[in-house]
């Protein structure tokens, strides 16, 4: 057997507290359950505890749910994932833990990583987890978060933030794109994608949640800009024009440009970047091509451009990106739109 398969898998332990949504307290086992090395053998092992001993743990649905492990199991983490709760009583009150949640997370070894679905960001903010960083959670919560907390650095636009061994997510559905990040972090973009493909969600979404914050639905005869979206990631090689993409629509360049904001939340020309950056990534990763050549079929052109532009969304060359793919990243903020800086 080889020492790599020797190695132990990653342990993801996810916290299970009183008034969880169990759509969110899954999302780290399918995320994290789904990805597998070459040999076969799975990367991560997700085991779920609560702060009690073992036994039922109450939902917000009409169920409770039995949870094996106790607090002990929080020691074996690697990884802790802290979902949303709705009976987080003092923590989400007063900024105070709960004498059972304090005892409880005295079980973390250091070096833990930590991340947060929604509003599990609390425990972690009360516990001095994210004293002095930059932080997300869901945009309803945002303000009330930032007075409770005033020294975390709140920012209530971006899907998730990445700040190396603390990660915090918005709400409930950007779990999902935190646990990806993580997956794609861990073990590259090709694995992620392949458990993206597999949950039958987008590798990475676009714009933040700033997109979602009291916006008018659009009427229903309004057309949308997601066949030009689906058009262009066809050909990112290729030159594409603002108005090649609203024609595609057939609408004016202005109606389109204000359409593919209030859908995506970033214009059609920062989207466009957004996606040969992340094909260039993908090309980097998982290819032996020059580097010439990945500019080309990412659509910069140039290696010089394709540079300028990964040293603006990753802070690293091309060169150094493929060279360092598989090392851990320094803490980084990643903002406005899922970006792994290496």
């Amino acid at each position: 057997m080889s020492p790599e398969s020797d190695h132990p898998p990653h342990r993801v332990v996810v916290l299970a507290l009183d008034g969880l949504l169990p759509f969110e307290l899954g999302i780290p086992h399918r995320i994290f359950g789904r990805p597998k090395g070459p040999d076969g053998r799975r990367l991560y092992e997700v085991v779920t505890c609560s702060i009690r001993p073992p036994g039922p743990v109450e939902t917000d649905a009409d169920f409770a749910i039995h949870v094996e492990h106790g607090p002990e199991a929080l020691a074996t983490a690697d990884t802790l994932i802290v979902p949303a709760s709705y009976e987080l009583g003092p923590v989400f009150e007063e900024g105070v833990l709960t004498e059972e949640l304090a005892a409880a997370l005295t079980h973390l070894r250091p070096g833990t990583r930590l991340a947060s679905i929604c509003t599990g960001i609390y425990v972690l903010a009360a516990a001095g987890f994210l004293d002095g960083r930059p932080a997300t959670t869901h945009w309803a919560d945002a303000e009330h978060f930032q007075r409770l907390f005033p020294q975390i650095k709140v920012d209530p636009d971006v899907l998730f933030i990445d700040d190396g061994d603390v990660l915090t997510s918005a709400g409930v559905a950007a779990g999902i794109d935190l646990c990806l990040h993580m997956v794609r972090r861990d073990h590259g973009t090709a694995v992620a994608n392949d458990v993206a493909r597999r949950t039958v969600v987008p590798p990475h979404r676009d714009g933040g949640q700033a997109q979602y914050i009291e916006r008018p639905v659009p009427h229903p005869q309004q057309a949308g800009t997601t066949s030009a979206r689906a058009w262009a990631l066809g050909r990112l090689h290729e030159p594409i024009q603002l108005r090649d993409m609203a024609a595609q629509e057939s609408m004016s360049v202005r109606t389109f440009t204000r359409r593919f904001r209030e859908e995506v939340g970033v214009s059609p020309g920062q989207w466009l970047t957004q996606q040969r950056v992340e094909r260039a990534r993908h090309l980097l990763e998982s290819t032996d091509l020059s580097v010439d050549q990945v500019a080309r079929d990412a659509g910069f052109g140039t290696a010089q451009s394709m540079r300028q532009h990964l040293q603006a969304a990753l802070g690293v060359t091309p060169t150094a990106y493929r060279r360092t793919f598989r090392t851990s990243p320094p803490p980084v903020r990643n903002v406005r739109t899922p970006a792994v800086r290496r």
